[in-house]
């Protein structure tokens, strides 16, 4: 039985897709793994489901009626830290860039193995139970600000100010973000990095680092001719400093 928050109440997981046969396919492979399903086929649909059964994750796709799985993600994640997997029929590097940077934690493209959606679902579930047991502890422990060259990422508050302005940072962009101040003047590989920050059991490959580099460093970078915050390490990876 896979369980978030109990060890006696498996997982709920929201599958939002109009094609019916996938979702029934879907549908009984969770079900197998012992976690609850509930299902939607359009957007509107999921925004009502999500908000009223507030499901541990979200298994969306691209593509809906009535409302985007975009238009989607971009509003539930306003409103909840809950894991968003987006399924997408086009193996177009736009559209997945876009979830992510829209919210959604992880993609997958259509077609997929039933197999690896399992591993990502429970991947994705032992993340947010974690982060929920390293929250219940932060009462032992306040985080403090770290500081470095007009930049302040804290911790406790989640917020970040660059240059005594604030900077939205979307959760991974912040982690990512954190994660880099933590260790900096370290050489930080890829890798070490996907393992750090998205979990050592994420199903996804470093090409998630390099988009959320990406999009830090054009947040916190506003000044091209001050010296860069992320140095790319030629064969390993990154360097904050």
């Amino acid at each position: 039985m896979r369980t978030t928050s109990t060890d006696n109440a498996p997982a709920r997981v929201l599958v939002v897709d109009d094609e019916a046969t996938l979702v029934e396919t879907i549908k009984y492979n969770l079900r197998r793994e012992g976690y609850q399903v509930l299902v939607a086929s359009d957007g509107e649909a999921a925004l009502a489901v999500a908000r009223r059964e507030r499901p541990d994750l979200m298994v969306l796709d691209l593509m809906l009626p009535k409302l985007s799985g975009l238009d989607v993600c971009r509003i539930l994640r306003q409103e909840t830290a809950m894991p968003i997997l987006m399924l997408t029929a086009k193996d177009d590097e736009v559209d997945k860039v876009l979830g992510l940077e829209l919210g959604a934690d992880d993609y997958m493209t259509k077609p997929f193995s039933m197999r690896e959606l399992l591993a990502r679902v429970k991947a994705m579930l032992r993340r947010a139970q974690m982060q929920g047991q390293e929250s219940a502890r932060t009462g032992e422990r306040i985080p403090q600000p770290l500081t470095y060259r007009g930049l302040t990422v804290d911790p406790n508050r989640r917020s970040v100010t660059c240059q005594q302005e604030e900077v939205p940072l979307r959760p991974k962009e912040f982690d990512l973000l954190a994660f880099f101040l933590s260790h900096r003047g370290q050489a930080l590989s890829r890798d070490l990095i996907l393992e750090r920050v998205w979990g050592y059991d994420y199903a996804g490959d470093t090409r998630t680092v390099d988009v959320h580099v990406r999009w830090l460093r054009a947040k916190i970078q506003k000044e091209p001719d001050q010296p860069p915050y992320i140095h790319t390490v030629r064969g390993v990876g990154y360097r904050f400093e």
